[in-house]
Formats: structure tokens, C-alpha cells, sequence
């Protein structure tokens, strides 16, 4: 092999090392993105894909920092370098592969405690003092703005008591108040199944691009190790 051809090899490793950090950039994007799209807290209490979004950041973030060390290993040729990236990356790599199945499966559970915790909520919601857990209130009066929605299955729910938030249109503080007819539970479930099913197939897709670039890299730079051609 010439010394042009060892060149290119070496670049291409260094390469495939770049394409490994920018998908750890987007795992950290994924995490972000999870925590935004779960924001609710107040809500849905037993919902916790946020732990899973937490995972996501650190593991992303970490990955950045060791395909960094995987980079600079490649263009320095230091095997030391290059060996702690391979290995600590392989292992971030079967973290991200175990939240994203989570997130897959998380994705087919939300039936069994989606409806208990918006009930809950809502019930809080109507039974609450003025002042008294605004927290709840608010983040019930945001999913009825944002989904276009009224109570957990209608707006029958309220019993007459209909929150402004629930108003289709402005003037809201006129009587009587035009509302949204339909409940949220339907519509607030769908957007989460979606999301957090995306979510888990960008991460899969995700660790399968990273798994492919170490399967080219790693017998690559175990070529030039054995054949003495550089990375020593």
C-alpha cells in the first residue's frame, strides 16, 4: 500500500471519527427535544420520558466529548487515544440504543396511566382554591390552548364552570363564552405517542449510522496497527 493510499485511509478514518461526533450532537438535539415535547410535568405525574431526555443529553454530550478524542486520535495518530474512544464510545453507543428502546416502548404504555393522571389533574384542577396549585392549573389551561380542547373528555366535564382557556376565540370574556367541544385526553395521547415515537427511530437510526462508521473505522486503524503503517 503506498504511502498516498495510507493517507487517504487515514483521513477517512478521521472522518468517520467527525461523523460519530456529529451524531452525538444529535442524540444531545434528541434529549432537548424530548424534555420540551414531555413539558407538561404537572399533568401527566407519571409520565417520565424526562429521564429518558436527561440520558439522552448526558450520553449525547459525552459522546461528543470522546468522538472529539476520537478525531484528534486519528489526525495525531496516538493509539491510546484511539483505543479509549472505541471502547467508551461502543459502551455510549449501548446506552443510546437502551433509551431509545425505552422510548419505543414507553411509546405503547402511555395508554395504561395516561388517563388516570389527566383525571387526576383535572380534578385538582376544579376542586383547587383561587391561588391554590397554580401549577397544575396552569399547565391544564396550556394543554386546552395549545390542543384546542375542553376538559378530559369534553367540556361537559367542567359542568358549566368553563375556564376562559378553553375560549375559541377573543373576545373571551363575553357571555356566553364559545368553547372547544372536544375533551383533551384523545388529542394530548395521540401527540405524545407520535412524538416520542419519532423521537425513539431518530436515536435508532442514529446508532445504526455510528455503528456502521466504527464497523469501517475500527479494522481500518487495527490494519495499520498490525502492518506498522501508523496509529502506533
Amino acid at each position: 500500500m503506498n504511502r498516498s493510499c495510507v493517507s487517504c485511509l487515514k483521513t477517512l478514518v478521521t472522518f468517520l471519527h467527525f461523523i460519530c461526533w456529529l451524531c452525538g450532537a444529535f442524540v444531545q438535539a434528541f434529549g432537548v427535544f424530548g424534555m420540551f415535547k414531555s413539558k407538561f410535568g404537572a399533568v401527566i405525574t407519571t409520565w417520565w420520558p424526562n429521564y429518558a431526555s436527561n440520558t439522552l443529553i448526558v450520553v449525547g454530550a459525552l459522546a461528543c466529548c470522546v468522538c472529539y478524542l476520537g478525531i484528534l486520535g486519528g489526525m495525531q495518530e496516538n493509539y491510546c487515544m484511539l483505543i479509549s474512544f472505541y471502547i467508551t464510545l461502543f459502551l455510549l453507543m449501548l446506552v443510546e440504543l437502551a433509551m431509545s428502546c425505552i422510548f419505543l416502548v414507553v411509546e405503547r404504555e402511555i395508554d395504561r396511566y395516561f388517563e388516570t393522571d389527566m383525571v387526576r389533574a383535572f380534578n385538582t384542577y376544579k376542586q383547587s382554591s383561587y391561588g391554590g396549585n397554580q401549577t397544575v392549573k396552569d399547565d391544564f389551561d396550556a394543554i386546552q390552548s395549545i390542543f384546542k380542547c375542553c376538559g378530559v373528555y369534553g367540556i361537559g366535564d367542567w359542568e358549566g364552570n368553563v375556564p376562559i382557556s378553553c375560549c375559541v376565540e377573543d373576545p373571551c370574556n363575553i357571555f356566553p363564552q364559545i368553547s372547544w367541544q372536544g375533551g383533551c385526553y384523545t388529542k394530548l395521547r395521540a401527540w405524545f405517542k407520535m412524538n416520542f415515537l419519532s423521537l425513539g427511530a431518530g436515536v435508532v437510526s442514529l446508532f445504526i449510522l455510528q455503528f456502521l462508521c466504527l464497523s469501517i473505522s475500527v479494522p481500518i486503524f487495527w490494519n495499520f496497527k498490525v502492518t506498522g503503517r501508523g496509529y502506533k
